[in-house]
C-alpha cells in the first residue's frame, strides 16, 4: 500500500486493478490527496527559495524581484456574496504569504467587488481610467486572476520579464510573432504621496495584452457570429488562466474611455468583449499567448512550468443541499409539452424531488399548472413573476431555494446541490450566469435566464416586498429581475458553470476546465446526447464528493 501511494505521488498512477481492492484503492486516493495538500502546504516556502535561488542567484538581483513585486498591480474578479468574498481574500493572503517569503515589500493587491462605487466594475473595463490615475507612472503591469487561480509568483515574474524591453524583449521577439504593438515613451515616476514609490528604471514600453488563448471553433450567438468566416483567427483570454496588460496599454486605453464613453450596451461574454475592444477592428495589440498562464490542476506534472493554474473542482462546502430544500420551476407553453417537456422527463426530472411545470394550458398527464397569465412569445416575465408568488405563498417555507428553468434548459440538479452547499440561503442570494446591460452608463446585472436562475427564498421575499413589477407581460423578465435586484442593492451572484447556450457554443478549452451545471437550447443538437455526455452524474461524482468531505475531516 505505501508503495502504490509513493508512486502515484511520483506520476506513476495506480490502477484498481493492479494488487490493489477497489476500498484499498479509494484509500489510497484519499491519502495522496491530503497529502498533496500537506506538502503543499508545508513545502511552499521551500520551493519559492529554490525557485528564487535557480532564476536570480545570489549576486544581488532580490532588488530586482521586489521593484517588479511592486510593478504589478494584482486584481482579483471578485464578488461580494460571502462565499466568494472568502474565496477572494484567500487568494489576496496567499499572494502576500508569497511575497513575505521573499522578504519584500508585498505588491498591491485589489478586490474588484470591493470598488463598489463602480455598478460595473465586473465588466473591467469601467476601471481604466481609474488604474491609469492611480498606477499609470509607478507601475508596469496590471495582472487579473478569478478567485480560483493560483498563482506561482516567481515563476510569474520570470513571464513578466520576457515582454519587458529592459530585459528579454529582443529575445522573445524572435521567438514569437505578435502583431500590432506600438510604444510609447516611457512615464515618469509619479510622486503621488498615496502611492508606493518605485526605483526610476526602464519599464515595458509595449502595450502588451497577455493570456492563454481561446478561440471559437466555429462563429457563435454568443460572439454574435463575429469572424463568421474564420472564427479561429480572433484569440482571447481565459480568465481563469489569469491575463496581464501592460501599463502603457491601460494608459492608452484610459485615455480611449476619455473620448470615447463606453456604449449603453449588453456584456455577454466579457472576456470576449473586452479582447474586441483592446484589438479595436485592427488598431491595437492582439493577444499574445502565454504558455506559463494555465488552467491546469494544481496537483498536474504540468504545474511546475505554470506561472497560474486553476482549482478546477465543483466547490463542496459541507453536505450537499437535500433534493426537497430545492424548489424546480419549469417555464412552457402549449405549443412545447409534446417535444420539450419528454426531454426534461428523460434527462433531469428524476434528479429532482420538486418539480412543477408552468404553462399557458393544464394538461393533467404531464402535469402543468395554468397560472393564468397568457404565453407571450418572448420576454415572459409575467409568468416568472407569478412563479415567485406561488412558491412563496404555496410552497413549503421550509424550502430554501428556488430554481426557474426554461423547458429547453439541461441541467444537473446533483451539481446544484453540490453548489449550493457553499451559499447560505439566509442570504439574498440570486445565482447564475451574469450578463450586464448598459454598465459603462450606470446600467445593471443580471441573470441570463436561458442557464437557470436560482433564488434564496429570502432574495424572492425581498424582492416581492418591494413591489418592484413587470412593465408587461411580455418584458424581459431576467433583466427586469435585474434591474429590480439592482434597485434593492442585492449584487448578482456569476457562476460560470451555467451556461445561455450549447456547448458547441463555447470553446473547447474553456469547458475543458469546468464542472458545468447546465447548458440550454435544443437547436441542432440532440438534447439527451448532450445531457447524458455533459451533466448527468456519474459514479466519480459520488467518489470525488466523498472523497473532498473526507478529507476536509482528515485536515
Amino acid at each position: 500500500m505505501a508503495d502504490c501511494c509513493t508512486n502515484h505521488v511520483n506520476n506513476y498512477r495506480c490502477q484498481p486493478g493492479q494488487s490493489l481492492q477497489y476500498l484499498k484503492y479509494e484509500k489510497c486516493e484519499l491519502k495522496i490527496a491530503a497529502l498533496a495538500i500537506s506538502v503543499a502546504a508545508e513545502d511552499a516556502k521551500e520551493q519559492i527559495e529554490q525557485l528564487v535561488s535557480q532564476e536570480f542567484g545570489k549576486s544581488g538581483k532580490s532588488n530586482q524581484i521586489n521593484i517588479e513585486l511592486q510593478e504589478i498591480v494584482f486584481v482579483i474578479q471578485s464578488q461580494s456574496n460571502s462565499f466568494h468574498s472568502k474565496r477572494a481574500e484567500d487568494l489576496e493572503r496567499n499572494i502576500l504569504n508569497q511575497a513575505e517569503e521573499l522578504g519584500k515589500e508585498l505588491p498591491r493587491v485589489l478586490l474588484i467587488h470591493q470598488m463598489d462605487r463602480h455598478d460595473g466594475a465586473w465588466t473591467i473595463l469601467p476601471l481604466m481610467q481609474d488604474f491609469s490615475a492611480s498606477y499609470g507612472r509607478n507601475s508596469s503591469w496590471i495582472f487579473f486572476c478569478e478567485e480560483d487561480t493560483r498563482i506561482q509568483i516567481v515563476k510569474l515574474l520570470e513571464t513578466l520579464r520576457r515582454f519587458d524591453k529592459s530585459k528579454r524583449f529582443s529575445e522573445y521577439k524572435n521567438d514569437h510573432t505578435v502583431s500590432n504593438q506600438k510604444s510609447i515613451e516611457p512615464s515618469i515616476l509619479s510622486s503621488d504621496s498615496g502611492q508606493h514609490q518605485v526605483p526610476q528604471r526602464e519599464r515595458t514600453e509595449q502595450e502588451w495584452f497577455l493570456g492563454k488563448a481561446l478561440y471559437d471553433e466555429e462563429s457563435t450567438i454568443i460572439h454574435h457570429y463575429a469572424f463568421a468566416e474564420n472564427p479561429t483567427v480572433f484569440k482571447f483570454p481565459d480568465f481563469a488562466a489569469g491575463w496581464a496588460l501592460s501599463i502603457p496599454l491601460v494608459n492608452k486605453l484610459a485615455n480611449r474611455l476619455k473620448s470615447e464613453p463606453l456604449k449603453s450596451d449588453f456584456t455577454i461574454d466579457l472576456k470576449h468583449e473586452i479582447a474586441l475592444y483592446i484589438w479595436q477592428k485592427g488598431n491595437g495589440p492582439h493577444l499574445t499567448p502565454v504558455p506559463e498562464f494555465c488552467t491546469d490542476d494544481l496537483n498536474s506534472f504540468k504545474a511546475v512550468h505554470c506561472a497560474t493554474m486553476f482549482s478546477n473542482f465543483l466547490p463542496v462546502c459541507g453536505d450537499l443541499v437535500k433534493k426537497e430544500d430545492i424548489f424546480v420551476a419549469v417555464k412552457t407553453c402549449r405549443k412545447f409539452h409534446r417535444d420539450r417537456i419528454p426531454i426534461v422527463k428523460q434527462t433531469w426530472e428524476g434528479e429532482a424531488a420538486l418539480v412543477e411545470y408552468y404553462s399557458d394550458y393544464a394538461e393533467t398527464s404531464i402535469p402543468t399548472i395554468d397560472l393564468g397569465v397568457p404565453n407571450t412569445e418572448r420576454g415572459h416575465c409575467g409568468k416568472t413573476f407569478a412563479i415567485l408568488e406561488r412558491f412563496l405563498n404555496h410552497s413549503s417555507s421550509k424550502t430554501p431555494w428556488l430554481v426557474i428553468v426554461d423547458d429547453d434548459t439541461l441541467i444537473s440538479i446533483f451539481r446544484l446541490r453540490k453548489l449550493l452547499s457553499c451559499y447560505d440561503p439566509n442570504e439574498p442570494v440570486f445565482l447564475g450566469e451574469r450578463y450586464g446591460y448598459g454598465l459603462g452608463t450606470g446600467g445593471y446585472s443580471y441573470i441570463t435566464g436561458g442557464g437557470g436562475m436560482v433564488f434564496s427564498r429570502e432574495a424572492i421575499q425581498k424582492l416581492l416586498a418591494s413591489k418592484c413589477q413587470c412593465y408587461s407581460n411580455d418584458a424581459p423578465d431576467d433583466m427586469v429581475l435585474g434591474m429590480c435586484f439592482s434597485g434593492l442593492g442585492i449584487p448578482i451572484t456569476h457562476c460560470p458553470l451555467f451556461h445561455q447556450a450549447r456547448p458547441m457554443d463555447y470553446p473547447k478549452d474553456y469547458l475543458a476546465h469546468q464542472i458545468p451545471i447546465s447548458f440550454h437550447k435544443h437547436w441542432n443538437v440532440d438534447p439527451v446526447k448532450v445531457y447524458f455526455t455533459w451533466l448527468a452524474p456519474k459514479m466519480e461524482d459520488s467518489f470525488t464528493e466523498k472523497k473532498q468531505r473526507r478529507i476536509r475531516e482528515d485536515l
